[in-house]
């Protein structure tokens, strides 16, 4: 079933494309290189986790790929236009209708009921309250919340206030879902539940999903799963039936891109330590997935080694 509780994204949909992003804090000696020239493609409908220890770069990534955060250099493709070029007002709208975000603690209003908290979103679009908290209301009877449209944010659980969290974010439809630690203020079982609920419900939508963790049982809920490391991109993995035919990672092919990215002035990036043979995430991310389904973007002495 295909659920559509406003209006469906284009027909085939967009790739998010990013080109070379590289974000640099500070300068001199003093820099810090959040990310060092990675180049991804979100592909309409697919799910995909971003993991890392912490300061590895994934943050800093989606909110880059979010139009949250400028990059220092690169390009963020997005239906046709570079969204590191755009104003903040354009950002804003763009934030507003064509993508949705799930963070850790939901962020709900607490003085709203979860219609009014799910229907935000078209709301401040300028749809009619009436028909906002109507698409609101069939967005959470659809994630297992009806009758309960009523009941303020106190009032729910910590699963059922993600679930009115999910429901805000895929209200308007959006063509990317961004889901910062989902999952990170629950118990494990709720996390699971809501990690189903999530990708289920942007599955159904036609919505691609971006969720960033540390936990390679929320990977394990998604179609691919790329690990960090020092700002880069490190391994790339697939869940059974969707790696490309072609085999080729889809983090690689898309740095074919990235010599058409318009480029500013940045401080060159350090060469990264050497690895250990598989760092925590990408053991974590090969504990989630398939050994053959994971294609080392960096490959390591290890990866060298069994290749032979």
């Amino acid at each position: 079933m295909t659920f559509t509780g406003h209006h469906a994204p284009a027909p085939g949909g967009s790739p998010l494309v990013a080109s070379a992003l590289t974000k640099v804090y500070g300068s001199a000696q003093t820099a810090t290189h959040a990310l060092a020239g990675v180049s991804l493609t979100v592909r309409p409908g697919e799910s995909l986790a971003i993991m890392g220890p912490s300061g590895s770069g994934k943050t800093t990534l989606l909110h880059v790929l979010a139009g949250i955060v400028t990059p220092t250099s690169g390009t963020v493709s997005w239906r046709g236009e570079d969204v590191t070029t755009l104003s903040e007002a354009r950002r804003t709208v763009l934030r507003r209708q064509d993508f949705g975000f799930v963070f850790q603690s939901g962020q709900l209003l607490p003085e709203l009921p979860a219609v009014e908290n799910a229907a935000l979103p078209l709301m401040l679009a300028g749809t009619a309250r009436a028909e906002a908290t109507a698409v609101a209301a069939r967005w959470l009877a659809h994630l297992g919340l009806a009758g309960m449209e009523q009941r303020r944010p106190g009032e729910l659980s910590g699963g059922q206030a993600q679930r009115v969290a999910i429901a805000r974010a895929l209200v308007g439809s959006p063509g990317v879902v961004f889901a910062d630690e989902p999952t990170g203020a629950l118990d494990q079982a709720t996390g699971a539940e809501v990690l189903d609920v999530l990708t289920r419900a942007t599955r159904d939508s036609g919505a691609a999903l971006v969720v960033v963790t540390h936990d390679a049982g929320v990977a394990r809920h998604c179609s691919r799963t790329v690990t960090m490391r020092d700002g880069r991109i490190s391994g790339e993995f697939f869940a059974p039936g969707a790696q490309p035919a072609s085999g080729a990672p889809q983090a690689e092919a898309s740095q074919a891109a990235a010599s058409a990215a318009v480029a500013r002035p940045v401080p060159p990036a350090p060469a990264p330590p050497a690895p250990p043979a598989h760092d925590a995430a990408t053991q974590q991310a090969m504990a989630a997935h398939p050994a053959a389904g994971y294609v080392p973007t960096h490959p390591t002495a290890a990866d060298q080694e069994s290749a032979r």
